[in-house]
Parts: C-alpha cells; sequence; structure tokens
C-alpha cells in the first residue's frame, strides 16, 4: 500500500502542473498558494486543516476501518511534511527539519512571513506614491510599472485608469499645463496612450530646451 503511494506521488510531481519552485524567502503568498494547489491536488492539503482531529491512541478494540483511516492519515500526514520541506531553501529545510507535523511548519512560516509581506505592501505603496528623483519622468513612470507588478505580486491590484490619474497627478510643475489638458480632458487615456504622450511631451520639451541654450549662447557671443 505504501509503495503504491509513493510512486503515485512521485509520478504526479513529474508532471509540469504541480512543479513547485522552493520558496526562497521571497514572494511567500505566491509560493504558499502553489503549495496549497499542490496538496490539494495530492489530496492531503486536509493535513493542514487547523480543526483537524488530533489521531487517537491505538486499541485494541478498534475496527479495521479506524485502523486504516489512522494509517492513511499518518502517511498523508509523513507526505504532506515531506512535500513542505522538499520545497524550502537549505537553510529553511534546516530550519524546520526538526519539526514534528507539517500543520506546525505552516504556521510558523505563516507567522513570519504574512507579516513581513505586510511591512512589504506598505513600503510598496508609500513608494508609489512618490516619484523617484533625480531621474527623467519616462524613467519614473517605468519605475512605477516595476512596483506596481511587485505589488500584483503581493495579491494588490491597481487598476490602470488610477495609475493613469496618479501619474498625472504627480508630473512635476514644469507639466502643470498638460496634467490640466489630461486631467480634465472628456478623452479617456489608456496607460500606454499616457506613455506615449508622455514621451512625445519629454522629447518635446528637451528639444525646446536645446535650442533655447543655443539660442542664448548665441546672443551672447554676439555681445
Amino acid at each position: 500500500m505504501e509503495s503504491e503511494i509513493t510512486m503515485a506521488t512521485i509520478k504526479l510531481m513529474n508532471q509540469d502542473l504541480v512543479r513547485l519552485d522552493g520558496f526562497d524567502n521571497t514572494n511567500f503568498t505566491l509560493w504558499h498558494d502553489k503549495l496549497k494547489f499542490l496538496l490539494t491536488t495530492l489530496k492531503i492539503f486536509y493535513i493542514l486543516d487547523p480543526d483537524l482531529a488530533p489521531l487517537l491512541e491505538p486499541t485494541n478494540g478498534e475496527t479495521k476501518a479506524i485502523k486504516a483511516e489512522r494509517q492513511k492519515c499518518q502517511e498523508d500526514e509523513l507526505i504532506c511534511r515531506g512535500h513542505i520541506l522538499n520545497m524550502l531553501s537549505d537553510r529553511l529545510y534546516d530550519l524546520y527539519t526538526n519539526t514534528t507535523l507539517a500543520k506546525e511548519i505552516c504556521n510558523a512560516l505563516e507567522s513570519k512571513y504574512n507579516a513581513e509581506e505586510e511591512g512589504t505592501k506598505k513600503f510598496l505603496i508609500s513608494k508609489y506614491i512618490k516619484f523617484l528623483d533625480n531621474i527623467t519622468l519616462l524613467l519614473q513612470v517605468h519605475e512605477l510599472q516595476v512596483i506596481v507588478n511587485k505589488l500584483n505580486a503581493v495579491n494588490i491590484e491597481i487598476s490602470k485608469t488610477f495609475q493613469v490619474r496618479a501619474i498625472v497627478t504627480k508630473l512635476p510643475r514644469t507639466w502643470k499645463g498638460y496634467r490640466k489638458k489630461v486631467m480634465y480632458s472628456s478623452e479617456y487615456y489608456s496607460l500606454e496612450q499616457l506613455q506615449k504622450h508622455l514621451q512625445i511631451e519629454e522629447e518635446s520639451k528637451l528639444r525646446d530646451r536645446s535650442e533655447n541654450q543655443l539660442e542664448g549662447t548665441s546672443k551672447a557671443n554676439a555681445i
């Protein structure tokens, strides 16, 4: 029986459908969701149920059905714990390898990394609101998109309409006229369209600045 379970598990794990990367201290929520899918596919996720009653000690008068149920739970516990440990980095494996129950390992990971991810979410949200200093506007917009992708990875979705409004609102003072134009326009601007418009506007501003500098230099030389 145990051999059949082991072979079935190995066969299933070789499928790309349930292949899971090792947890390396980043993107815990994403990793945890994949782990849940894997253990559900293996029909052993119930082992992590906080309401799962502990196994009773065997008695002389118990039925074969109860014995079989106990054996299945013990095997599922072993497989579940093994999969969780196998999907941890070497450092985390060494840290939790002496933890007896799969549920205890998961509870410890959730307690640690859920708290860390909450801090990460707050940091990313704060960073999203602020533009970086001393870089061009388009680089700032690109940086915002990187932050959005990181927010998505921790299950915080920001709509493109909100992103457009956030970018327009945070435009520097030198873009005051353009900001008013977009903010009060009845035309809908997609995120992609806004990025194209910003590129055109910035190139135009750089060209005007360069021409003004050349004109100023010419006038200075003529004096």
